[in-house]
C-alpha cells in the first residue's frame, strides 16, 4: 500500500475577506473530493484571507498513479482561476 500526502499552499489574489475565502476554499474542496475521490481539508492559515493551505491524502498500490493524480488535482485547481498554487509538497509512504 502506498499513501500520497500532499500539502498545497494557495494564494487567493482577488479575495478581500475571510468570508470570501471560506466560500472559495469550501467549493474547491468539494469539487476535488467529488472529482478525484481524495481526502482533502484546509489545514493551516485559517485566519489569513488571501492564503490557504490544503492537505490531501490518497491511497493506491502504484506510486506513478498517485503522482499523476496529485498533478491532475494541482492542474484542476489552477484551471479554476480562483487561486494560485504557490507551493506544493508531496510525500509517498510505502506501508
Amino acid at each position: 500500500m502506498i499513501i500520497a500526502l500532499a500539502r498545497l499552499t494557495l494564494h487567493l489574489p482577488d479575495n478581500h475577506s475571510l468570508k470570501g475565502k471560506r466560500k472559495v476554499i469550501k467549493g474547491l474542496i468539494e469539487k476535488i473530493r467529488q472529482r478525484f475521490d481524495a481526502a482533502v481539508a484546509e489545514v493551516d492559515d485559517h485566519d489569513l484571507w488571501q492564503k490557504s493551505q490544503l492537505g490531501m491524502a490518497m491511497v493506491s498500490n502504484d506510486t506513478q498513479v498517485l503522482d499523476a493524480r496529485v498533478n491532475k488535482i494541482i492542474q484542476f485547481i489552477e484551471d479554476q482561476h480562483l487561486v494560485q498554487v504557490i507551493d506544493s509538497r508531496v510525500e509517498f509512504w510505502h506501508w
